[in-house]
């Protein structure tokens, strides 16, 4: 029989790296500090009605070009050598795969973030990512930066649920996306999905994971900002961003992810009983 599925899906900023990415490298290689970078952003998007996420994206390249700092692909996946993990995440993922092996599970890590694709690139752990969904230039001739190609704002996130709920990937792959399929045939149920974030940005996943039955995290530097999520019910738990061996993290995934193992043999036996009857 084949095995089940489980999907962890992951914000980046501040959830496996201790801030946005941007200011390990990028905001400091323009001289500015991350406070007045983001105030810059806000600014923009405000004056031009523009979406927060193009907003940050356009005011890179813009940012870059004053300074003329060179923005190819490259360059940004260079920067991604300074991001600063949380600890444990660098052997997080070989144990969860090792704990889904004893239990019978296959296990999947997706990005789901409105972060760069270059700069994860540039990451020790980006290769443990099955697909990574964040936001991506386009490059002209020279190989520059020029404009948005992807955009992965907090409300757009919830289509790549869907995406990894069917199995459907790719973002060309449109009529796929939105062709009826049973609940029974998806690759990846709701219930096998586990959400990791931390914070409203992450709340429309969440959300949509925990109310079709699978589990969503928000993890915390700083306990306050996410008691809230907790006591609204938009979260299942909330745990301190340390990934490391017997952690609270470790231990509560792990025993999610025991829970996922009986479930799913329960659904097996009904979808087994259902047959015979047929």
């Amino acid at each position: 029989m084949k095995k089940p599925v489980v999907a962890f899906m992951y914000d980046f900023d501040k959830t496996l790296c201790t801030k946005d990415m941007q200011e390990y490298s990028f905001i400091p290689g323009l001289g500015m500090d991350a406070a007045t970078f983001w105030q810059e952003v806000t600014k923009i998007a405000e004056e031009e009605g523009m979406d927060r996420i193009i907003s940050y994206m356009y005011y890179m390249i813009h940012a870059a070009k004053a300074k003329r700092m060179p923005v190819r692909r490259s360059d940004f996946v260079e920067k991604g050598k300074n991001v600063e993990l949380f600890a444990g995440v660098d052997t997080w993922f070989k144990r969860m795969n090792e704990v889904g092996e004893k239990l019978g599970l296959e296990i999947e890590h997706y990005i789901i973030s409105s972060g760069l694709t270059e700069i994860i690139e540039g990451t020790s752990i980006y290769d443990e990512f099955k697909k990574i969904y964040a936001c991506e230039f386009h490059y002209d001739e020279n190989g520059v930066a020029d404009w948005p190609a992807l955009t992965v704002n907090y409300t757009n996130k919830t289509q790549f649920l869907f995406r990894i709920n069917k199995g459907v990937l790719e973002m060309n792959e449109d009529e796929q996306l939105n062709e009826y399929l049973e609940d029974r045939n998806r690759r990846i149920p709701f219930r096998n999905m586990i959400y990791i974030g931390d914070g409203l940005t992450d709340v429309p996943c969440m959300k949509l994971v925990k109310t079709n039955g699978g589990q969503s995290i928000a993890v915390y530097q700083q306990k306050e900002k996410v008691v809230d999520l907790l006591q609204h019910r938009r979260v299942d738990f909330i745990s301190p961003a340390d990934y490391t061996e017997g952690s609270h993290m470790e231990q509560l995934c792990t025993t999610i992810l025991e829970k996922m193992s009986l479930v799913n043999k329960l659904v097996d036996l009904n979808h087994q009983q259902r047959d015979e009857e047929v």
